[in-house]
């Protein structure tokens, strides 16, 4: 080879002796070919990839900037270097002077490299204006073609100044061109470091600087450089984050995650059919064994199916619980492969350098212990270390910026995957999983995936690393290496042991946090029942118990986990003992010195991170494994299968039922039987039956909610829905009236006064704008309901499903919604309309009504039909049609009289909800109110009309932009800022206990002295060989040598075991403490804290996992925006039967993505911040490796080699270490804000105590005498008095009926009876007992409400009955048997051990309320108040309640909140209240002939005498 080259250049190829002298050289054919040719090699191989823009079509060129301009100049200015040294060349040889002969002509190189050169810079024009194509105008290669051209000529440059400086310059031209060459080529790079940004992306740039920055920038993240500095100067808001690229929004990660999921699924679902056939093949197969024959197995099958099942969480994995496996992998693999593709080339590329590093040790120690050695090669060491450092830094940095990317697109499209999966998933697997078991998959495990993601690829790194680390030790140590691997090998079936216990372990502990979070969900939902019933005890308990569980496994994991982690600690260190031993005693002649001891420690050190790394990726895989099968099971699950709705225009019917039978879950019972049925088009239709019977059934089977057994539904058009119970989002009245169409302002206003909201608007602080709470918290029951149905007649569908809209409402505010909406002269008139009534009032103006009897259709035809046919129906009417007969508006109604001359602007007097928040809102926003004004006639509705027209009706400042008091009702959540405080650290240590502290601190330390013992033992022990050069070295020495480092790395393990150990004690001792004082607290604090609080929020604190300003900036910013996450999830699963019927998935879907992408930046700009970090101190670290090595070099006569190894090789550990410290610093930072925001929950102010020393006397209230003195209440300090001074007594065993308007103060005394408000003037007294001087407990457990919305938790019945199991089997059963409950729960197959699922969906709305019944008639206390909610039963169930309360509750005092007048007429005395002061307080029969307020209320209803009404 070096002959042809050598005539190529005309001199001498090689020549190494060059290199044996101080100055060295190498010789002029290797610059000329070999130093020129690698990095054009480099740039020709990449430049085609870079050419490629070029060629698509439609592409567009960004405009000409000054930077591409100097680019381009100085390349021209290239070129012409090279032109010009070709025809230099060129004129030399045939010019006016030509060599004589051939032979004295120049060589060919001198022609080819100007050649190359001219064709490369003409490249590198075209390279430029490529990059024109891309946002990034600055190209990678080129930056490295540019450092790699500079580098390689430095040698040629060092050989022409040198000769220059001795004033030898025989070319002068060529010399001339070299320099000026070399200027422009660094000026290149110079400005290649400057990012390009044309005029088009500057507003991109703004917004993310990222997307133009040029290649250093990147490589560096000096981009991210302005955010620190932001960060620095003040605290980071969401607005400071810049926006994410493309290819990292939720949008984009879904789309193809879920393009892959939908094809492996499809290939899982085929596996699974296959595993099914073979299963069903062999238990086909007659088993002769046991001499069963198939018909007999078959009936040994039934029979199993027949005994109890297990729980479902019991089954994971089992046969049972089949389901497609083992795709979720491969569909992640598949989506994000060009992610995993880099990270692996960059991780090669580093794993590689990291043995040059103790290579370059060991050639360092050889310099240092030679003397005879040249300087210039240690300097060249020094460099190349440096160099080195340098590059694996870039790569690691690199690579884990790809890794936790990944994770993080991981966790993306898992949390997005199972929002969309909520929404078509089929209701089988809705039943199995509650809300809670659902966010747990969007949190917990979706975060199993992001953590394992960033040190995935160790799973192949390790081995790599492990066994060229091996290779390396053989070459210092040899065989003797051997007994290190022997001690490695023993240890792996250890840590296996370990990781499969962990997974079991792990797999339990989720099921606990699973039932912990549902719990947990259930308690916020349902925190006004715990209150009212004063069950926070027993919740508590409960909650307790799966914690003690939960922490048990997690004390088990963690201690497997410290024990792993000290195997592996201990391991390079018993390796290199067990190594280092038999090298020293196989052979005498064997001397440890500092080369072999430092080079092979290197080695030892870089065997340290993978073998620390395999346990920590291996216990991260099993937890991971636990996820996916979760995730598996979820997302694999079946969709709601909508064949049975179809869709064909030529059938003339809106909606036709042909032969349809559903239930709730394949092979269930069926809820709806063979029903046929033809809907006209622009038909009323209304659905009857008793409770049960399965009219909101026909409802969901209609929508596609339930499984279709037999025949199909078709219908014609699209559909509106309004359920029982009204789904709110939490948003603007107008945005839930919208609900996503666009306004169009005249149909609004229609519906808004048709749906008789107008009243409410003028009362809300916001008018239209006002926000709504989680669970429409700050509306009534009716104004939820009203606004539902706006929604419903706003979205101008073709059929109206309407289940049971008129009962939250007030009978004449029923009357107006049906005359003005619902009814044939209404809004909806011409419309199909399907109207689920308890209302025997509007049933004759209905074209067609369906009687339901248990899911089958008994009779159906017109009223008159109906009745003519003496059926089920006319018996029904004739029991209960003369209640309602008795007032031409249907039922009696406590504020019928609004409409009429007098009045106030409301229509209704639907209780208003009973939280604080919402009257305290009403309050500051319409004092007004407490004036009783009866001046608003028919014209008020109209001016209202024009009010809001005029946009008067809404906030009631004059810019719009500025929110009233009380418009926004959900606070935006509150976030520290700045440094977290130290008391919070202390506060920590104190639940971990100072004791455990102590010892934890102690441990370490010992730990880190034990390390440098050893370190400085061996450096010790490696002078031996200079000691005994030529000598026998004593077998007493080396054993003290061998016994004293073996001692030093013992201790140091045990050490950190005990380490370990006391820390995984002291966490957990920690979080359970933290955990405590949070639910403790959570549980005490008042109403009005949920009322503005999102449960999501609430539920992010308990979901916690237990430079450094701006990285904890940020992990606050990911902990709030991740709050929205969980809240939007809850509300959608919570109003998924509305967001399917009307369609509106897709919208829903686009505001998940764009609440994930706000959590996204947060993250993203986390993980960029730190990258920033590692990057400049991994700099700092390989600094202090230069200058160690540079140390070396210079002071090498003075420095033992021990020294120098020992010094370099805790160098090239320095960066690490650096890197950790300054992660664990930023770790412990964002680890203590989850601790700073449940210490802000912990700091909530509480309610009064629940029990107090001044306990009431046993048996208290025995006689129900109520005396209520000057009372006063508002709703927190410095607000207006919402009751002002009532003053009234009720007698022992009276019968009191409460009436008044809306806001006229009704829940407020409700409220302040059971102390859910707390006096600001007067008191209280029961029995003879001032309430405010007893605990809570006292007072509330001493009461009973039969509370307006029948709330129910998962659980038993026994347990929804009776959480402290205070009553016997006897008495649960007699009360069950009052509230005509008995006959039911006794045809269910497990009886008061049946499980109601979340929020008691599995029981009708009627079975609810009858279950409270039977909850007060359980309880029997002397009080009973009764906040009427009657009005989700049908008829003869609302009989039953009122006459078993009349019986049952005779001895007691009842305070009844009445809803519609008739069921108070019978009362001893009704109070009026109005505008928070009582106004008449007497017997029905004297108010009625008083001709006060009451009376009015009574004439406009329809009531003549008091007798009229009672049942």
């Amino acid at each position: 080879m070096p002959a042809p080259l050598e005539e190529f250049c005309g001199s001498v190829f090689w020549n190494a002796s060059l290199l044996a002298a101080p100055q060295p050289d190498l010789p002029l054919c290797f610059e000329q070919t070999v130093l020129v040719w690698i990095p054009l090699g480099f740039l020709w191989l990449l430049a085609p990839w870079q050419l490629l823009p070029m060629f698509k079509p439609r592409t567009k060129k960004s405009s000409l900037t000054k930077i591409y301009l100097t680019k381009q100049a100085l390349t021209t200015l290239l070129l012409l270097t090279a032109v010009a040294e070709l025809v230099f060349t060129l004129a030399e040889d045939f010019g006016q002077y030509p060599h004589p002969t051939p032979a004295s002509r120049n060589p060919a190189v001198q022609y080819t490299n100007p050649a190359l050169y001219t064709v490369t810079w003409c490249l590198v024009l075209l390279l430029h204006d490529t990059q024109r194509f891309h946002q990034h105008r600055d190209s990678g290669p080129l930056f490295l073609f540019w450092i790699l051209s500079l580098l390689c000529g430095v040698f040629p440059f060092q050989t022409l100044v040198r000769k220059a400086l001795l004033g030898l310059v025989p070319d002068l031209p060529r010399f001339s061109l070299f320099l000026i060459s070399y200027g422009l080529q660094l000026l290149l790079l110079i400005i290649s470091a400057f990012s390009d940004v044309a005029p088009e992306t500057e507003e991109m740039a703004k917004k993310n600087p990222e997307v133009t920055a040029s290649f250093l920038s990147s490589i560096t993240f000096s981009w991210y450089s302005r955010m620190v500095l932001k960060g620095y100067r003040k605290p980071l808001e969401m607005e400071d984050l810049w926006d994410l690229k493309e290819n990292v929004k939720t949008q984009q990660i879904l789309s193809r995650f879920d393009r892959n999921m939908r094809a492996e699924v499809r290939k899982a679902r085929r596996e699974l059919e296959r595993r099914r056939c073979k299963r069903s093949l062999r238990e086909a197969a007659p088993d002769h064994r046991n001499g069963l024959g198939k018909a007999q197995s078959q009936d040994i099958l039934v029979l199993e199916e027949k005994r109890p099942k297990r729980k479902k969480e019991e089954d994971v994995g089992g046969p049972s619980g089949d389901y497609p496996k083992a795709w979720l992998a491969k569909a992640l693999i598949r989506t994000f492969a060009g992610n995993l593709l880099k990270s692996v080339a960059f991780k090669v590329v580093h794993d590689l350098l990291v043995f040059a590093s103790p290579q370059l040790l060991k050639l360092l120690i050889s310099f240092v212990a030679d003397p005879t050695a040249y300087a210039w090669q240690g300097y060249l060491y020094a460099l190349l270390l440096f160099v080195t450092a340098l590059v694996q830094s870039i790569c690691l940095q690199q690579y884990f910026q790809l890794c936790f990317l990944l994770g993080m697109s991981l966790r993306t499209a898992l949390m997005a995957a199972v929002y969309k999966k909520a929404l078509t998933v089929s209701n089988a697997t809705r039943k199995e999983y509650t809300q809670g078991e659902t966010v747990n998959l969007m949190s917990a495990d979706a975060q199993r995936f992001m953590d394992l993601a960033s040190f995935i690829h160790q799973l192949w790194s390790a081995p790599l690393q492990i066994a060229l680390s091996i290779i390396f030790l053989w070459w210092e140590l040899g065989p003797s290496v051997l007994a290190g691997i022997g001690v490695m090998v023993l240890l792996i079936p250890i840590n296996a042991v370990l990781a499969t216990k962990a997974r079991r372990i792990q797999m339990k502990n989720m099921k606990n946090k699973d039932q912990r979070m549902k719990i947990m969900n259930e308690i916020l939902s349902g925190i006004k029942i715990l209150k009212l019933f004063a069950w926070e005890p027993s919740f508590e308990r409960q909650v307790g118990e799966i914690r003690v569980r939960e922490l048990k496994g997690l004390l088990h994991f963690t201690n497997l986990q410290a024990f792993s982690i000290f195997i592996f600690s201990c391991a390079p260190f018993l390796v290199s003992v067990a190594s280092f031993a038999v090298y020293v005693m196989v052979d005498e002649k064997n001397l440890l010195d500092a080369q072999k001891a430092f080079t092979s420690i290197s080695l030892f050190n870089v065997l340290r991170f993978p073998m620390t790394m395999l346990p920590v990726v291996i216990s991260s895989l099993v937890q991971t494994s636990v996820s996916t099968e979760r995730l598996e099971r979820y997302l694999g699950s079946g969709n709601l299968d909508p064949s049975a709705i179809r869709r064909d225009p030529s059938v003339d019917c809106a909606m036709q039922f042909s032969e349809a039978s559903f239930a709730w879950e394949q092979g269930a019972e069926p809820v709806i039987r063979e029903v046929t049925l033809d809907i006209k088009p622009g038909h009323l239709v209304a659905v009857v039956g008793a409770v049960g019977s399965g009219k909101s059934s026909l409802v969901s089977a209609v929508l596609g909610e339930m499984e279709n057994l037999k025949g199909h539904i078709n219908i014609q058009g699209s559909v509106a829905y309004v359920p029982q119970q009204a789904w709110i989002q939490n948003a603007t009245l107008k945005d839930n009236i919208l609900f996503g169409s666009e306004l169009d302002e005249a149909r609004y206003q229609r519906v808004v006064e048709a749906c008789a909201l107008l009243p409410d608007l003028k009362l809300l602080p916001g008018g239209d704008l006002t926000e709504i709470g989680e669970k429409g918290i700050n509306l009534s029951g009716g104004q939820k309901q009203r606004v539902s149905l706006a929604r419903a007649v706003y979205s101008d569908a073709d059929i109206y499903l309407l289940d049971d809209p008129l009962s939250a409402v007030d009978a004449h505010v029923g009357k107006q919604l049906f005359e003005q909406v619902l009814g044939p002269d209404g809004l909806l008139q011409g419309k199909t309309r399907i109207l689920v009534t308890h209302s025997v009032s509007f049933l004759p103006r209905t074209d067609e009504i369906v009687v339901l009897v248990a899911g089958a259709v008994s009779e159906q035809g017109s009223y008159s039909t109906l009745l003519a046919n003496g059926g089920a129906f006319a018996q029904l009417l004739s029991t209960y049609g003369s209640q309602e007969g008795s007032t031409p508006e249907g039922e009696a109604t406590a504020g019928a009289a609004e409409e009429q001359d007098g009045g106030v602007p409301e229509t209704s007097t639907e209780d208003m909800p009973a939280d604080i928040v919402t009257m305290t809102l009403k309050r500051e926003a319409s004092i007004q109110q407490r004036v009783f004004s009866r001046s608003l006639s028919t014209r008020s509705t109209k001016s209202l009309r024009k009010a809001l027209q005029a946009g008067e009706v809404g906030p009631k400042d004059k810019q719009p932009a500025e929110e009233v008091t009380g418009q926004r009702l959900i606070e935006k959540e509150a976030m520290e800022t700045g440094k977290v405080k130290f008391s919070l650290y202390l506060r920590y240590l104190r639940a971990v206990g100072w004791g455990f502290s102590a010892w934890v601190f102690i441990t370490y330390v010992a730990q880190y002295a034990a390390f440098v013992g050893s370190n400085l033992w061996l450096s010790d022990w490696t002078d031996d060989s200079l000691r005994y050069w030529n000598q026998t070295y004593p077998t007493s020495q080396r054993d003290m040598r061998i016994g004293v480092f073996g001692a030093l790395g013992t201790a140091q393990s045990a050490f950190l075991l005990a380490g370990a150990l006391l820390a995984t004690r002291g966490a957990i001792r920690a979080s359970r403490i933290l955990h405590q004082q949070l639910l403790s607290n959570i549980l005490r604090v008042p109403m009005s804290f949920f009322d503005t609080t999102p449960t999501g929020r609430i539920v992010n604190r308990f979901a916690k996992r237990y430079y450094v300003s701006t990285s904890r900036q940020l992990r606050r910013l990911d902990s709030i925006t991740r709050s929205p996450i969980y809240s939007h999830f809850g509300e959608t699963v919570s109003g998924l039967s509305v967001i399917r019927a009307y369609g509106h998935q897709e919208r829903f879907l686009q505001h998940n993505d764009r609440i994930m992408d706000m959590n996204q930046k947060s993250v993203y700009s986390w993980i960029v911040s730190n990258r920033w970090l590692a990057v400049r101190l991994e700099f700092v670290g390989n600094l202090v490796v230069f200058s160690a090595a540079l140390l070396a070099v210079i002071t090498r006569d003075n420095l033992g080699s021990g020294i120098v190894g020992l010094s370099i090789s805790s160098a090239l550990n320095i960066t690490q270490t650096l890197n950790w410290l300054v992660r664990m610093t930023s770790e412990l930072e964002t680890n203590i804000v989850a601790v700073e925001r449940v210490h802000e929950y912990t700091e909530v102010e509480n309610e009064a105590h629940w029990v107090t020393e001044q306990r009431p006397p046993p048996g208290w209230p025995s006689k129900g005498e109520i005396q209520i003195t000057d009372y006063q209440v508002r709703y927190r300090p410095g607000l207006e008095l919402v009751l002002h001074g009532l003053t009234c007594d009720i007698g022992s065993t009276e019968k009191v009926g409460v009436v008044g308007r809306t806001g006229a103060g009704k829940s407020s005394l409700t409220n302040c009876l059971f102390r859910i408000l707390e006096a600001a003037g007067g008191k209280i007294v029961i029995d003879g007992v001032d309430i405010s001087t007893i605990g809570l407990h006292d007072l509330r457990q001493s009461l009973t409400i039969i509370p307006q919305d029948p709330i129910l938790f998962s659980g038993t019945l026994r347990m929804n009955l009776d959480p402290f199991d205070q009553y016997s089997d006897e008495e649960i059963w007699k009360a069950l048997e009052l509230a005509h409950l008995k006959t039911y729960v006794l045809d269910l197959p497990e009886r008061l051990s049946h499980q109601v699922s979340e929020a008691g969906e599995n029981l009708s709305v009627g079975q609810r309320q009858l279950l409270c019944l039977a909850r007060a008639l359980l309880r029997k206390s002397k009080i009973l108040i009764l906040d009427e909610a009657t009005a989700a039963v049908d008829l003869e169930t609302d009989h039953l309640i009122q006459t078993t309360i009349r019986s049952e509750f005779a001895n007691c005092t009842v305070l009844t909140i009445a809803h519609r007048l008739h069921t108070i007429m019978d009362s001893n005395r009704v109070m009026v209240l109005q505008a928070g002061r009582i106004v008449e307080y007497d017997s029905p029969e004297r108010l009625l002939q008083q001709q006060g307020l009451f009376s009015t209320m009574a004439k406009d209803a329809g009531i003549v005498s008091a007798q009229a009404t009672v049942l």
